[in-house]
């Protein structure tokens, strides 16, 4: 299989179980959702790949989602239930940083195999996670911030504050987005990689969550159908 279909079925996957979580455990789902997708993107950004005709790295998916669970929660439950998954995945972050720093201060027995492999992958962490927690607190509140703001203004246009979902949602997710691949890519890979890499990495990456932020659209609404259905038992 190759990277373009591998990264098309983790979107599936990743969206698909954002839904699925919402379903079946209700606000506590997506945050469960949103501290697994913030941890995991953090290891996973650190694979370049070639795919759809520019060098990215992994990540963006999940990175998206998290972007995905924060509307569908300003939408449902309101910005300060939004805002408190963004403090909640932070602050897991901070937790998974620790942890997993204190892993390669032990001294590998005789027969180990793994801490190699352990220490190559995160003693790059606390870089890459650092500079997630700050871009990540910085464009998911403004993510938040923008969709409310979008929000009173769709009121304003529409008199129903149902309507215009699909701009509050493309509205708050692009702008936010961008800013995120900006701040991320400089803070995470400056030194790193040489600028040209650092370019191809941010406008690709940016353009997956463009993609993403279009086609999680129908995903919010799918979430929004389903707390007005099931709203006795989503919470």
């Amino acid at each position: 299989m190759n990277n373009e279909s591998l990264i098309i079925l983790s979107f599936l996957i990743i969206y698909g179980g954002t839904v699925l979580f919402y379903r079946l455990f209700g606000k506590a789902g997506l945050l469960a959702f949103s501290v697994l997708a913030t941890i995991l993107a953090n290891i996973e950004v650190l694979i370049l790949v070639d795919a759809f005709g520019v060098e990215m790295t992994l990540g963006n998916v999940l990175f998206a989602s998290t972007f995905l669970i924060t509307d569908v929660l300003s939408e449902n439950h309101g910005r300060k239930y939004a805002n408190k998954a963004v403090i909640v995945s932070t602050a897991c972050s901070i937790i998974f940083i620790l942890i997993s720093q204190s892993w390669l201060l032990y001294t590998p027995g005789a027969n180990d195999w793994a801490s190699g492999a352990f220490r190559t992958i995160f003693s790059s962490t606390p870089r890459i996670v650092c500079a997630s927690l700050s871009v990540y607190l910085i464009s998911q509140l403004t993510d938040v911030w923008l969709y409310h703001k979008w929000w009173d203004l769709c009121k304003k246009w529409f008199g129903d504050s149902r309507k215009g979902l699909w701009i509050r949602n493309n509205g708050s997710t692009l702008v936010s987005q961008l800013l995120n691949t900006v701040l991320y890519t400089i803070f995470a890979f400056y030194g790193t990689y040489p600028v040209e890499t650092l370019i191809s990495i941010c406008v690709s990456s940016y353009l997956i969550y463009v993609c993403t932020s279009i086609l999680d659209t129908p995903v919010v609404y799918l979430c929004r159908h389903i707390y007005e259905k099931h709203n006795k038992t989503i919470e």
